[in-house]
């Protein structure tokens, strides 16, 4: 199957104070109108994987980051998020977050590449690495669950969860006090993406196969795993028990950053991603 890609132009903004004018596409995928955004240049590939409640819109300041330290960023909205409509005719559904991953890389022609996920971005990164090991050279994991099946994560998800905890708005259960209460600048635009990220009839779609300790203990990659140290949803301790089945990881805490991580604590967060990567 021929892939097409258009070009369209979009406003973009990033964190807080922060706005640039990019140039997201739309890839044909088997399935998905794709939209995603591609830095160009010669180097390092790094692809972003967004959490549930965002879009390429979240990545601003890691755009300009990655790219300022020389890496090709590539970000894309998964299947019926922003701007990536699902589209029947051309490809079964729901399909995979990394199944639409491994497309895009291949249209672009990528062979190996580094990735960072967040939240839900994390559970596709690791279902992604154990899948296509050869393809990722290191990756960035952060402020996730992992969406491990295990009864122990089950377990303690029940003890740190409140009753009406799932019913609370995103933001309060996303993002952190101190941001909430020292950045509503900030606060009121992570709202208007997460308002907008879920296409409304989206299909959802789940990883390839379910994540797993012995599945992730497979990995080969070198990974960071990141933890926010006010995260609710996936606090350090959650993230340590799941993160020692990795073989080759390093654990390191973003401070004062709820389940939102790079957003609220975009400069940490980059400065810890930008080492990791120098090292791998």
């Amino acid at each position: 199957m021929k892939f097409a890609i258009v070009a369209v132009i979009v406003f973009l903004a990033s964190a807080p104070a922060r706005a640039q004018e990019l140039a997201p596409r739309q890839a044909a995928l088997p399935g998905v109108s794709l939209r995603y955004v591609d830095g160009g240049g010669q180097g390092i590939p790094v692809i972003l994987l967004h959490a549930n409640t965002g879009t390429i819109e979240s990545w601003g300041s890691q755009i300009a980051a990655l790219s300022g330290a020389g890496y090709r960023v590539i970000a894309f909205d998964r299947r019926g998020w922003g701007g990536s409509i699902p589209e029947p005719a051309s490809g079964p559904q729901p399909g995979s977050v990394a199944g639409d991953l491994d497309a895009l890389a291949d249209i672009l022609k990528l062979d190996r590449f580094d990735l960072v996920g967040v939240a839900g971005g994390g559970f596709v990164a690791l279902d992604y690495a154990a899948w296509k090991p050869d393809r990722v050279r290191a990756m960035v994991v952060a402020a996730t669950s992992g969406q491990m099946t295990e009864p122990e994560m089950k377990e303690f998800s029940a003890r740190i969860e409140f009753a009406g905890f799932r019913a609370l708005p995103p933001v309060h259960r996303e993002v952190g006090p101190s941001y909430r209460g020292g950045n509503p600048e900030g606060t009121r635009r992570w709202m208007d993406i997460e308002e907008q990220a879920q296409r409304p009839g989206a299909p959802e779609q789940k990883l390839r196969t379910p994540n797993t300790y012995a599945k992730i203990a497979a990995i080969p990659t070198p990974t960071l795993v990141l933890a926010g140290d006010a995260d609710m949803v996936s606090p350090p301790e959650m993230m340590r028990r799941w993160s020692a089945h990795l073989k080759n990881h390093e654990f390191d805490f973003v401070p004062d950053a709820g389940h939102s991580i790079a957003w609220e604590q975009p400069d940490t967060f980059n400065k810890k991603v930008l080492e990791f990567f120098a090292r791998h």
